[in-house]
Order: structure tokens, then C-alpha cells, then sequence
């Protein structure tokens, strides 16, 4: 039942988000908001919007190690499994701008959560807890972000770069989609935090490790299909835009608006996790810095996935 329960609210939350994000698309085209703008702010919401509606589920329910575990391990995942696995169809070339300033930023929010999860080696405290404050400032981070993305995007249309076309629906079914996306959304995360909870408890394992591994790659299967075809339509180079944003979205914007709304006690998730979120990132630069001329070759590839699969048996094996 518990795994009716997870697959039943994955596909509730991956239908929800793409109904939500064709109908809000739709009705911003209809009032001549410019395509570059619709694509950074309601399709980018849209393709993290299974990770957000976990966490933020996750969060009410009481269930912080989950609601953790999935945004850290999704950007774990992100960076070794589909960057890997997206090499592996294509090299990927990377772009200087995304090597000089996107994959740094992607790597300076790993430490900030690195160091907003330390209360205990750093303050002192009895636990460790990323409080009402850390949301606070995860998320004034992610304004930051959105600011530079809308420099480069309209810097990038200037110099003639082409847009995204929105399909225009309907009003009626612009706001049935929103409305029906919405509910979807709402209650597909509520099955989905359920399910995975009981999972964990049926196997004797924590939620931290549930979260890691099974809702994180589940939340993520948006990005690793987006990636996969991008590759096949021989556009590889996407992959690492998606995974970057991505990433970046769920530590300043998911996680902070998780955080805000309620203190996330961290029992389950370690430094280890932690660490390995910060190595994956600068693993990533370090390829794309050093070897091969700024592209991620098929050894590359094989090695960022080899990666994860070592990481996640450390975990099974730690259970």
C-alpha cells in the first residue's frame, strides 16, 4: 500500500507540475509577458515543483530528515546521475560563463547549507537545526540568484539568442490546468510523503535515508528525462543548465521556504551527506576546469556516475 501510496503521488506531483506550468505559461503569454521572462520564473517553478511540494509537505508533516534528504540528495543526484548519465549519450561542453560564475555559485550554496546545518560543530548547540533564520537567508540568496539569471537571460536576448515558444491555451483551460495542477500537487505530495514515510518504517530504515536515495531520485526524474532527451536531440549542453538551476533552486528557494515556514530538526542527514554534496559540485568544475577543454567526456560520465553508486552503498551499507 505504502508503495501505491509513493508512485501514486510521484505521478500525481510530475502531472500537477506540468498542468500548473502550461496553464500559468499560457495565461502570461496572453498578457505579452516577454517568453525569456515566463521561462525563468513560472517553467523553472514548474520543473522543480516536485522537490518543492515534497519538502514543504514533509516539513508540516514533521518529517525534516525527508524533506532534507530530498533536496540534498536531489542535487547529489543531479550533479553524479544525470550529468553522468547525459555524458554518457553526448559530451557535454560547458560554457565559460557557467564555469567561471553558475557552477561556483552552485558550489558556494552547498557550503552554505554545509554551514547553516552545523550548529553543533560551530555554536555549540545541542542539536543541529536549520532554523526560521537560515530559510530567511536561504531565500535572500535566491533573489540574488534570480536577479543575476534575469541579467544574463536578457543580456543573452539582446545579443539575439532565440526564445522559448509558449503554447497559448484557452482561458478556461489556462485556469483549469492552474487549478487542477494545484490540487494535484497538493495532494500528490501528501501521498507521496506518506508512502515513503511508511516504506521507511516497514524497512527498519531512517527517513534521512529514504530521503536521500528514494524520494530524491523520484523528485528528480523531471530533470533526468529533460536531460536524456536533450542529449538525443544532440543539445547535451542543457543538461548542465538544468542541473545547475535546479540545484541552485532547491537549496536557496525549496529548502528556505521549507525552513521558513517551520525549524527543520536534522537527525538523520550527516556531514558525510553534506560533504558529499559540496564534492559532487566541485567534482563537476574540476572536469570541466582541467580535462578535455571544458566538456565532460563518456569517462567523465562514468566516473560521476560510479561516484553515486559508491555513495549510495556507503548509505545501504550504513543502515
Amino acid at each position: 500500500m505504502d508503495i501505491l501510496s509513493l508512485l501514486g503521488g510521484l505521478l500525481l506531483i510530475l502531472l500537477g507540475a506540468n498542468g500548473l506550468t502550461d496553464g500559468a505559461a499560457s495565461i502570461a503569454k496572453r498578457f505579452r509577458i516577454p517568453s525569456i521572462v515566463i521561462g525563468l520564473t513560472i517553467v523553472a517553478f514548474g520543473t522543480s515543483a516536485p522537490e518543492l511540494t515534497v519538502s514543504v509537505s514533509s516539513a508540516l508533516k514533521g518529517s525534516a530528515d525527508i524533506a532534507i534528504g530530498n533536496v540534498v540528495g536531489s542535487n547529489i543526484f543531479n550533479t553524479l546521475m544525470i550529468v553522468g548519465c547525459t555524458a554518457l549519450f553526448a559530451p557535454i561542453v560547458i560554457s565559460r560563463n557557467t564555469l567561471r560564475k553558475e557552477i561556483p555559485l552552485c558550489i558556494l550554496s552547498s557550503i552554505v547549507l554545509l554551514i547553516c546545518a552545523n550548529d553543533v560543530f560551530l555554536d555549540h548547540s545541542s542539536e543541529n537545526i536549520i532554523s526560521t533564520t537560515d530559510g530567511l537567508l536561504l531565500l535572500c540568496f535566491f533573489i540574488i540568484f534570480l536577479g543575476y539569471t534575469f541579467a544574463i537571460a536578457f543580456q543573452g536576448k539582446k545579443e539575439g539568442e532565440t526564445e522559448e515558444e509558449i503554447k497559448q491555451l484557452p482561458m478556461w483551460r489556462s485556469i483549469l490546468y492552474i487549478i487542477g495542477g494545484l490540487v494535484a500537487l497538493i495532494a500528490g505530495g501528501n501521498f507521496f510523503v506518506d508512502g515513503a514515510s511508511g516504506i521507511a518504517r516497514n524497512l527498519g530504515v531512517s527517513e534521512s535515508v529514504i530521503g536521500l536515495t528514494l524520494v530524491a531520485g523520484g523528485t528528480s526524474l523531471p530533470e533526468l528525462a529533460t536531460s536524456i532527451v536533450a542529449a538525443l536531440k544532440k543539445n547535451p549542453e542543457i543538461a548542465i543548465g538544468n542541473v545547475i538551476g535546479s540545484n541552485l533552486f532547491n537549496i536557496f528557494f525549496v529548502l528556505g521556504c521549507s525552513a521558513s515556514i517551520t525549524p527543520l530538526h536534522l537527525t538523520g542527514i550527516t556531514n558525510m551527506d553534506l560533504l558529499v554534496l559540496v564534492g559532487s559540485s566541485i567534482l563537476l568544475w574540476i572536469f570541466g576546469l582541467f580535462f578535455a577543454k571544458r566538456t565532460i567526456t563518456r569517462i567523465e560520465g562514468s566516473i560521476l556516475i560510479l561516484c553515486y553508486i559508491a555513495y549510495t552503498t556507503v548509505l545501504i551499507y550504513n543502515v
